[in-house]
């Protein structure tokens, strides 16, 4: 996925109807890939090995790597939203606590109101329960926003507000029970066996993700042509478009690589009414449906980000507060829409977390702000506004999962996991601070 990270305008287009060409550069500069997210990439790389050195190699395995893909999606989900709350110049605190209390009402709406009306497993269910609660989430994130623009109430104070008065919320709702999910088809959110597509499927995504990437910079190389912008080498192209399908294909062969348990597998072929050979069968999770929903929002949030006259508003607004106003542009308005739009990604990643779960309980979502704004700073979204991406944000908060994976597997107490995950935010914004002043 392509991001915009600045609000730098793009060159101005040349008078004469001929094609320009592009500017003799650096290898970094003709791909036009961001520093920082090479940088990141490198960080993301050197601790896995580091990790997998000191877990004695259980790190870069199948199981570890498709269990911290899973483990990842809800805060890949919530940080694509976070991305823009803090493009803004806000904050927003009170996602960990917006993310418990969906994840409740949801599992109350769906436990005493819609399986007794439609009984076990209609599809009506699932989509009612997903309904009902992003669009609570979004309802509770534009409270937010209306207070914040339109009451003039600093968003540090109303989402800290919004961390407690929505966590007790959460509580108030199943008067602290834990409400176990009745729902079969809801589950499949969660991942697990049963929530992943298998192999099949999985390479047919990576045919669909690489033919996409191919078209995708197609499009683009004829729109700057359309427009007379200076175009990336030929080599570049390919090497962006090469590169992208052998991360995909990479990643395909990972998850294809965990297979169910003899166990499992032998359930499944007797459910299935498969014979099952004396070597027994092999049979491959592929791609959890998680991952799959947090690939989808990040292309659409993207594609919101870059395509869409709301997008350039957020990062005009960020970029220069003031001045966008004069421009015309509804502060206010954008504003409430941020939040809201927060708060319904919230609620997303609410669905994800209980079907993983298989349960809501008062606990969930307790510290999940502190990882999503770590994973958007961390991906390169700015503190002082004007500056962020969606695709480094969620590989953000891959970074911040895999931290904690690594420290699981080390048997790391919480308590010191915390304290880790707190230096490394400190020193994501320090790294922000030290390169903006060298680019000025």
């Amino acid at each position: 996925m392509t991001d915009t990270t600045t609000t730098t305008p793009a060159p101005a287009p040349r008078a004469t109807g001929s094609t320009p060409a592009a500017a003799p550069t650096s290898f970094i500069g003709a791909l036009e890939i961001d520093v920082r997210f090479l940088g990141m990439l490198g960080a993301l790389a050197v601790i896995w090995v580091v990790f997998d050195f000191l877990a004695g190699g259980t790190f870069l395995t199948a199981r570890n790597l498709w269990n911290l893909s899973v483990q990842s999606s809800s805060i890949a989900v919530m940080s694509t939203g976070m991305v823009l709350v803090i493009v803004m110049r806000h904050i927003d605190l009170s996602v960990g606590s917006i993310l418990g209390v969906t994840g409740m009402i949801m599992a109350v709406f769906q436990v005493n109101y819609l399986l007794p009306t439609f009984g076990f497993n209609h599809p009506a269910v699932i989509v009612l329960t997903l309904a009902a609660g992003i669009g609570i989430g979004a309802a509770i994130g534009a409270l937010h926003g209306f207070v914040i623009a339109y009451l003039g109430v600093p968003a540090f104070i109303v989402t800290l507000g919004g961390l407690l008065v929505w966590r007790g919320a959460a509580w108030a709702v199943a008067e602290g029970k834990t409400i176990p999910l009745v729902d079969d088809n809801f589950k499949l959110l969660g991942g697990g066996a049963n929530g992943s597509v298998g192999e099949m499927w999985s390479w047919v995504i990576a045919v669909i993700a690489c033919l996409a990437i191919a078209f995708a910079a197609v499009q683009a190389r004829r729109q700057r042509q359309r427009f007379h912008f200076p175009l990336k080498p030929v080599w570049a192209e390919f090497t962006l478009v090469i590169s992208g399908c052998l991360a995909v294909i990479a990643a395909t062969l990972v998850v294809n690589a965990y297979t169910l348990p003899p166990a499992l597998a032998r359930r499944y072929a007797e459910a299935a009414g498969l014979t099952v050979p004396p070597e027994g069968l092999s049979i491959s999770f592929g791609y959890a449906i998680p991952v799959l929903v947090a690939v989808a929002v990040g292309i659409v949030m993207t594609f919101v980000t870059t395509r869409t006259r709301f997008g350039r508003y957020v990062f005009a607004i960020g970029g220069n507060p003031e001045a966008a106003e004069l421009a015309g542009i509804n502060t206010k308005r954008v504003t409430l829409a941020v939040f809201a739009l927060m708060g319904a990604l919230a609620a997303i990643g609410a669905a994800i977390s209980t079907a993983r779960l298989n349960s809501a309980t008062n606990a969930q979502g307790t510290l999940d702000e502190l990882y999503v704004i770590a994973a958007a700073v961390i991906g390169g979204t700015s503190l002082a506004g004007g500056s962020g991406t969606i695709v480094g944000a969620m590989v953000g908060a891959l970074a911040m999962q895999s931290l904690q994976s690594g420290m699981v597997l080390m048997r790391v107490d919480t308590p010191y996991q915390n304290i880790v995950v707190g230096i490394v935010l400190v020193v994501a914004v320090w790294i922000d601070t030290v390169y903006r002043k060298r680019i000025k």
